[in-house]
């Protein structure tokens, strides 16, 4: 058997166990899986329809073992975009995703679906901060360098602040990626500060309101999606125990244990930690205070442990991937740590791709 036969009996294969599931989660029966099996056999190859790709997308959320907010799976907002053809087409669906995701600062969970196989969005995420290399250090976010030097080849110019916000770079097919500046007035962000050390504030930190990923496939019945960007809300900890505070990312546990006055030079004063406390403790409290959607991490594993009774009811094995369902910041004080889950991959899932740079 030839790859290319290997690869239309595994997709078809696929397509099948996807649509069985489909038909048993919602009590269709089963004439309507066989009749649905012919509309396939005949069209030659699976295009699911609107209701099965949001079921799809649903479930993805739900077998996604690396995310601990499952429990809200099917309150995700679907937008089938396969319509879109062009380059300008796909910036105005992702401006539209921002919009209705960001909310106001009432995050609504979102995935804007394209056609597959022809387009992708270069960016990690939709609103993503630039990193720029200098004499003096890095300026910025250092995870961003790499597609922020590609920006500029393209074209773009930032401002070289800490927070410069990166242009969507859309792809489709072999076409030169095209950039596309993303309007001030989408992009909701959150001024970093502490009800107790007011000096923080002075830092002028921030950080953008919704996650929206945008660099991870969607598969679904044996079809990949290589532009399907999505979002929940942020969980504190990804702000305030890495992105701010990882030596490679911000690096601001020194800063902030300088202003809290603690003692540097020795681990056992356990600065970094307090350091790290404080901080996490800065943003919750001034997303709260924004009215920005925001869970903390004590909080986050009580509803998956919800998730995790609700999936027993169903009949569902939950899986998870351990290393990172446990939060950053003293994961032994959730059930999470204590109890061991099998890293077990289904789909309908989300899968990271190579970068296409």
């Amino acid at each position: 058997m030839t790859q290319l036969h290997e690869n239309i009996e595994k997709q078809r294969k696929e397509a099948i166990e996807f649509l069985t599931l489909y038909k048993n989660e919602n009590a269709l029966s089963n004439q309507w899986l066989r009749d649905r099996l012919d509309e396939i056999k005949q069209e030659q190859k699976y295009i699911p329809t609107t209701e099965e790709l949001v079921f799809g997308a649903r479930v993805a959320w739900r077998n996604s073992n690396r995310c601990i907010g499952r429990l809200f799976w099917n309150s995700l907002q679907v937008f089938d975009e396969r319509q879109v053809e062009t380059e300008e087409e796909v910036y105005k669906a992702l401006l539209r995703h921002i919009e209705f995701a960001t909310n106001g600062g009432k995050i609504r969970p979102t995935i804007t679906i394209f056609k597959p196989n022809s387009i992708r969005i270069w960016n990690y995420q939709l609103i993503r901060y630039a990193g720029y290399e200098t004499e003096e250090g890095i300026i910025g976010d250092s995870d961003s360098i790499e597609l922020t030097r590609i920006c500029e080849e393209l074209g773009w110019k930032g401002e070289r602040t800490p927070f410069d916000i990166l242009p969507f770079v859309i792809q489709i097919g072999s076409n030169k990626p095209a950039l596309f500046e993303i309007p001030k007035k989408y992009v909701l962000e959150v001024a970093i500060r502490h009800p107790q050390y007011e000096e923080l504030a002075q830092l002028n930190l921030k950080w953008y309101a919704v996650p929206m990923v945008s660099n991870m496939k969607l598969s679904v019945g044996g079809i990949e999606f290589n532009a399907a960007p999505f979002n929940g809300w942020y969980m504190g900890t990804e702000i305030g125990a890495r992105n701010l505070a990882d030596v490679n990312r911000y690096n601001l546990l020194p800063t902030v244990a300088r202003i809290m006055g603690l003692e540097t030079k020795s681990n056992i004063s356990l600065w970094k930690d307090r350091a790290l406390v404080e901080l996490n403790l800065a943003v919750l409290h001034s997303f709260k205070e924004d009215g920005v959607s925001i869970v903390d991490h004590h909080t986050a594993a009580q509803q998956f442990k919800l998730f995790e009774q609700q999936e027993v009811e169903a009949n569902r094995q939950v899986t998870g991937n351990w290393s990172w369902l446990i939060p950053p910041v003293s994961p032994a004080t959730t059930h999470i740590f204590h109890k061991p889950i099998e890293n077990l991959i289904k789909k309908p899932n989300y899968f990271y791709q190579k970068n296409p740079f």
